[in-house]
């Protein structure tokens, strides 16, 4: 059974947002056993949508619709799905009680154009929104299915969980998809695939091998469909293991601020940041994780030479002499920190992000990062790029991970 997902908006279309919500489907989507054939993003225009349906049809079974059912006029894809659909609006009582409920709850009044969503195509099967105000509206057609869905993400994410995906499981049946997740480091992703190269042709039959590189390492994922397949799965994970060895960080499908935070609870270790060039990121992506106070303490971010040097106790000799993207500072810095803030680790960075600032003894993307866990420092010198936004991402990817190697 082959799934479509399409996305309406013309914010879509021109970058105003970006579309999580086909990522978010297509991930969940995946983990129930359903097949994720296309995703589309279309504006908000009748003919293009009516288009996009013709296409999709052809080559899925099931089309999952979000955005444009609003009660604003941009909102089409409503009046869209009933020339389609060759049906018209009729009026449901049952959804202007949900508006009123939602909308008494907020301690608001309803008005003509929010009144006007409880219009819904006739001889579809319209399933309460439990988060909002638009109806989720479900068509059959020929054996097939499309579901029109609200874009904003919290109302779908509801609907696809809650009504949605169970309601697919009842009409179609699935086969198990079975992976594995393995996160690799100090290799790049061709690199590796020259590695795994004879993995890869011996795999058997069904059997694939994605390659998910981000800032500073690569993601694995090695996956089958059907449940027969779960004790082949797991020897070719072994074999997996084995060749990639001291490459191999950790199995699974976490994030590395969440791993680093589990090393830290489980040898119950507290952790601090000093940084320069990341402007706190590697912290906030430390305390993204719930439960993160448990080993968290705190983080100086050292942006000036002022800051390193009063609140960090940096020498102004060593920064005069070395600079401050330099191996004694950022030792210095990472030292003072978890002096000052009482920590077992911490993990200090100083760099030049870019896109200025660099220099041809250190050009843009020059980072020093050390480690520092029951007093023994790891200072490492890494080249990230040339792109700012991704020089700090890779800078905190290679911050937590240098100090998670450490711990292990």
């Amino acid at each position: 059974m082959k799934i479509e997902i399409i996305t309406i908006g013309d914010e879509l279309l021109i970058g105003q947002i970006v579309d999580t919500n086909s990522a978010w489907m297509a991930r969940e989507l995946t983990e129930h056993g359903f097949e994720v054939v296309a995703i589309t993003t279309v504006g908000d225009n009748a003919q293009m949508i009516e288009r996009a349906l013709d296409i999709a049809f052809s080559r899925a079974d099931v089309l999952l619709l979000t955005g444009g059912v609003g009660p604003t006029k941009d909102d089409i894809t409503k009046n869209t799905l009933c020339r389609y659909f060759h049906t018209q609006l009729v009026f449901n009582e049952e959804v202007l009680n949900t508006i009123r409920t939602v909308f008494s709850q907020k301690n608001l009044e309803i008005n003509e154009l929010t009144r006007s969503q409880a219009f819904v195509p006739k001889g579809c099967t319209v399933i309460p929104n439990k988060a909002g105000t638009a109806p989720i509206l479900w068509f059959e057609r020929d054996n097939k299915i499309l579901v029109s869905m609200p874009g904003v993400p919290f109302e779908m994410k509801t609907a696809m969980t809650d009504e949605i995906i169970p309601r697919l499981q009842k009409h179609f049946r699935t086969e198990t998809y079975l992976k594995r997740s393995f996160l690799v480091s100090d290799i790049s992703e061709s690199a590796l695939a020259i590695k795994l190269s004879d993995f890869e042709k011996e795999l058997p039959e069904g059997f694939s091998l994605a390659y998910l590189p981000t800032f500073g390492m690569v993601r694995l994922r090695l996956w089958v469909r059907g449940k027969e397949h779960d004790v082949l799965l797991q020897e070719q994970a072994e074999k997996l293991v084995r060749i990639l060895d001291d490459l191999l960080v950790a199995e699974g499908d976490a994030p590395l601020e969440e791993l680093l935070g589990g090393a830290l609870r489980e040898k119950h270790l507290t952790i601090s940041t000093a940084e320069s060039c990341t402007g706190g990121y590697i912290a906030h992506r430390i305390t993204s994780i719930a439960g993160a106070s448990d080993y968290f303490k705190g983080s100086v971010i050292a942006y000036s030479n002022e800051v390193k040097k009063n609140l960090l106790n940096v020498s102004a000799d060593v920064l005069a002499k070395h600079g401050a993207v330099s191996q004694p500072v950022v030792e210095q810095m990472a030292t003072h920190v978890a002096s000052l803030l009482e920590t077992d680790c911490s993990i200090a960075v100083s760099g030049i992000a870019g896109p200025s600032g660099g220099s041809r003894e250190k050009p843009v993307g020059t980072v020093w990062i050390c480690t520092r866990y029951n007093n023994t420092l790891l200072s490492k010198l890494y080249h990230t790029g040339t792109v700012r936004e991704e020089n700090i991402s890779r800078t905190a990817n290679m911050g937590m991970l240098q100090l998670l190697k450490m711990l292990k």
